[in-house]
């Protein structure tokens, strides 16, 4: 979303808004109606990614897989031939 900042230069209240391509940037400020503002640029950009589909819900290493995997090798090889470490049948 294309938020940007404006800084209101009598009041110097900074406020965002959100400026789509095909509407016109604020003309005056929230606070005090002054007409002069100007757009802050900052240095970086700060990008979240949130919800499924991402690297980091749908393709990080699960900690609790990879210790059950362990366990299960680790059975294997003492010729442990449960199912899993809490019952006794064998597979």
């Amino acid at each position: 979303m294309p938020i940007f900042e404006f800084m209101c230069e009598r009041c110097n209240n900074v406020f965002e808004e959100l400026v789509l391509p095909y509407e016109a940037e604020p003309d005056s400020c929230p606070r005090c109606g002054e007409k002069s503002i100007r757009k802050l640029w900052r240095g970086s950009v700060g990008l979240v990614f949130k919800g499924s589909g991402f690297y980091v819900t749908d393709y990080a290493k699960n900690k609790k897989r990879e210790n059950r995997e362990k366990e299960e090798s680790k059975g294997k090889k003492e010729g442990n031939n449960s199912c899993c470490s809490t019952c006794s049948c064998s597979i």
